[in-house]
């Protein structure tokens, strides 16, 4: 179902859940290119802006986190631009329904939605999702921040996961953002000549938002490395500690159980007659302890 807006000149359309019917209507009645519209029926696409003579057609890609907040997620923003309307197709951002929501209430209620042009309502839309996703980058930031913290903690288990989660996470961030890049790059240069006056500076705010999200994308995958090498150094040290007292609980045991083995034999032996074999061969082993201990702390491996 195709949801309209009217601003003054302007139309903002929405298609949430789009029918054929509804490309139908987009084709013949705006004269898109078949190809975008077969983007628009399509998941999974890149980051792309498409120019013609009378309209634009952008995909940008922006994180969402899972309903656990754990996981990121991709929300595909597919975006008809034209010189008196703007056309959202598909099950966008929740920033761009949550905008549309409130443009219709304020059109129920004779209210001015305050953008005379498609360039500004492109522009409303855009910085509220960039708003959005920096947002979600500062609690990236602030997990990272709690796994470092927690490093050195008793629960391994539970490091490795969270360490795990967020690198798919930030791995998931740098395929959306480095590619929009290029395409706003291509709005602040003019190549994106757009359809209304004095809007570079705009344009170049939305270029500031990508930039500045995509530096935090980097410096958080070279902390997540970072802090996946210093727990892997942890975790390495620590089993060398556990087999470093193994082997020398073995090294101790080993001359005992020899004794005891040679004492277990059914042979004649020195002291096999004393009454008093037990205690002498005790004593002889509490000595080999001892030594041993001796020697291990004389070289430091104790």
């Amino acid at each position: 179902m195709i949801e309209t807006i009217k601003i003054g000149r302007l139309r903002w359309l929405n298609i949430k859940s789009p029918s054929d019917e509804d490309f139908n209507i987009l084709e013949n009645q705006y004269h898109f290119h078949h190809l975008d519209l077969e983007d628009c029926q399509q998941i999974n696409q890149r980051s792309k802006i498409d120019i013609y003579d009378d309209y634009y057609f952008l995909i940008l890609l922006f994180p969402v986190f899972d309903r656990q907040n754990r996981f990121i997620k991709t929300r595909e923003v597919k975006i008809f631009w034209g010189e008196d309307y703007l056309i959202t197709v598909g099950k966008s951002h929740f920033s761009v329904d949550q905008l549309f929501d409130e443009a219709m209430r304020q059109e129920e209620q004779g209210e001015d939605f305050e953008v005379g042009t498609s360039d500004a309502l492109l522009y409303v839309i855009l910085e509220k999702i960039m708003t959005e996703t920096v947002y979600l980058l500062r609690k990236v930031g602030l997990e990272l921040e709690l796994i470092n913290r927690e490093l050195f903690g008793k629960s391994p288990q539970r490091i490795i996961e969270r360490l795990s989660i967020t690198r798919k996470n930030i791995i998931l961030l740098n395929t959306m953002l480095k590619p929009q890049i290029r395409v706003f790059n291509k709005f602040e240069s003019g190549v994106v000549q757009g359809f209304a006056d004095n809007m570079e500076d705009y344009w170049g705010n939305i270029l500031d938002y990508t930039n500045r999200m995509w530096d935090n994308t980097e410096d958080y995958g070279e902390l997540i490395e970072g802090l996946s090498t210093t727990f892997d150094s942890l975790q390495t040290h620590k089993t060398n500690e556990i087999m470093k007292t193994l082997t020398l609980i073995s090294s101790i045991v080993l001359p005992l159980t020899f004794l005891t083995g040679i004492y277990g034999m059914n042979v004649l032996l020195p002291l096999q007659k004393n009454n008093s074999a037990f205690w002498v061969i005790m004593t002889i082993m509490i000595v080999v302890v001892g030594g041993m201990l001796v020697f291990f702390r004389r070289k430091k491996w104790m």
